[in-house]
C-alpha cells in the first residue's frame, strides 16, 4: 500500500472511527483501525458493537490494507506537520509513515483478521436532514439511562409514522421527546439505537441540510452521511409506552422564559452539593406573577424571583436541579409553556404552541 494525503484530512478521519475502536479488549486486532486503500483510503472502527467508516480523499499509487493499533496512529498523526503524509506498508506488516523531515515506522497486523462490519441491506430508509437529526439527538441524547438492569432504556427510541419521526429517552426519573414532520411520507418502522451509538450519530453529522439515510435491518442500523458510515446493533425488545406516561391534563400552566429559568437553577446549584436528593431546588409561587426559585443548603442559599404567566394553582415543589438544566439548555424557543400536576406528578416542559418537544420531569418527595 501506497497512499499520499492531507495531514488534516487524515487526522479528522482518524478522530472520528476511533471514537468506535475497542477499549481494554482481549483481541489486539479490536484495539486497531483498519485502513483500506483503493480508489482512496477507508479508514474502520469496530467494536463488535459499532462500527465506522470514514472515506478519506487520498492519492492510491499502490492498494493494500492493515490494521494498526488506534491510540499510536492516531498520537503519531496528530503529533505530525501540517503538511502531506506518505504512508506505506511492506510486505511483513511494518508501516512507514512520512512527513516533511519526520519518519515512523509502525508494526502493523493483517487485514484478513479484521472483523467485518455487518451489512445492512437498502430495503427500507428514511432520509432526513442531518442538521434536524442532529438536533433531535442533541435534544434527547442526556435523559438516555445508564442502568444497565434496564437495558431498554439504554438507548434512544426512534419511531417513524407517516410524515413524524420521533426521538425518545427515558431514565425513569425524566423523559425527552422530539418530534419532526417531514414533508415526504415515512416507513413506518421502530427501534431502539444505543445510547453510545447515536452520541456518535449526532457528533458525525453535519449542521447543515445535506441528508443522511437510516437503514434499519431486524438487529442492526447504518446511518450513511456520505463519507462517513455507522453501523450499530439495535436493542432489542419493546419500549415503554411513553405517550401514555406523558400527562394531557395540567393543575398548573406556566408560560416563562427557559433563558431565565436555566439561569436561576444554575445559579441555585452553586450552593448545592453532590447529594442532590437531601438539597433540591424548591420551586414556589408566592403569587400569580412571581416564581420563586430557591435553595438552601449546609453551604448556602439562593433565592430569586422570576416573572410568568400563570394560570391555575399555585405551586410548592422540590425537583432535583440536573434535570432542569439538561432540558432547558437544548430548549431553543424564546417562551415555554411548563405543566403541573400537583405536588408529586410529573412536570411538563412543551412549545406554547405545537408539539415539537416534551421534557418531563419528576418531582422529588419532601
Amino acid at each position: 500500500m501506497k497512499i499520499i494525503c492531507s495531514r488534516d484530512r487524515l487526522m479528522e478521519a482518524v478522530s472520528i472511527v476511533q471514537k468506535a475502536v475497542a477499549t481494554r479488549s482481549t483481541l489486539p486486532v479490536l484495539d486497531g483501525i483498519l485502513i483500506e486503500a483503493d480508489t482512496g483510503i477507508k479508514l474502520t472502527g469496530y467494536d463488535l458493537e459499532t462500527g465506522i467508516e470514514c472515506l478519506v480523499d487520498a492519492t492510491v499509487s499502490e492498494a493494500g490494507s492493515i490494521v494498526v493499533n488506534a491510540r499510536m496512529f492516531g498520537d503519531i498523526i496528530r503529533k505530525l506537520p501540517d503538511d502531506i503524509v506518505n504512508i506505506e506498508t511492506t510486505p511483513n506488516m511494518s508501516m512507514q509513515i512520512e512527513c516533511s523531515s519526520t519518519h515512523f515506522s509502525i508494526k502493523g497486523m493483517k487485514a484478513e483478521d479484521y472483523p467485518k462490519i455487518p451489512v445492512v441491506e437498502k430495503n427500507q430508509a428514511v432520509s432526513i436532514n442531518q442538521n434536524i437529526l442532529k438536533d433531535m439527538i442533541r435534544q434527547t441524547l442526556f435523559a438516555v439511562s445508564t442502568d444497565e438492569s434496564r437495558p431498554i432504556l439504554n438507548g434512544c427510541f426512534l419511531n417513524c409514522d407517516g410524515k413524524t419521526i420521533e426521538m425518545v429517552a427515558i431514565d425513569g426519573f425524566r423523559l425527552a421527546l422530539r418530534r419532526n414532520q417531514v414533508e415526504e411520507e415515512l416507513p413506518s418502522m421502530k427501534f431502539i439505537i444505543p445510547g453510545r451509538a447515536i452520541g456518535e450519530v449526532g457528533r458525525i453529522l453535519q449542521a447543515n441540510d445535506t441528508k443522511v439515510e437510516i437503514y434499519p435491518s431486524q438487529n442492526h442500523i447504518r446511518f450513511d452521511a456520505g463519507k462517513v458510515k455507522l453501523v450499530s446493533r439495535l436493542i432489542q425488545g419493546e419500549y415503554m409506552n411513553y405517550k401514555g406516561i406523558i400527562p394531557q391534563t395540567a393543575e398548573t400552566t406556566m408560560t416563562i422564559s427557559p433563558a431565565a429559568m436555566l439561569a436561576a437553577i444554575e445559579r441555585a446549584s452553586l450552593v448545592i452539593t453532590s447529594e442532590e436528593r437531601r438539597f433540591p431546588v424548591r420551586l414556589t409561587m408566592p403569587d400569580d406573577e412571581t416564581l420563586v426559585v430557591s435553595a438552601n443548603t449546609d453551604i448556602g442559599t439562593l433565592r430569586e424571583e422570576i416573572m410568568v404567566a400563570m394560570t391555575g394553582n399555585r405551586i410548592d415543589i422540590d425537583f432535583n436541579p440536573r434535570y432542569f438544566i439538561d432540558a432547558l439548555k437544548v430548549i431553543d424557543e424564546d417562551e415555554i409553556s411548563v405543566v403541573f400536576n400537583g405536588s408529586m406528578g410529573p412536570c411538563v416542559l412543551r412549545p406554547i404552541d405545537g408539539q415539537e418537544f416534551a421534557y418531563l420531569v419528576l418531582p422529588l418527595r419532601r
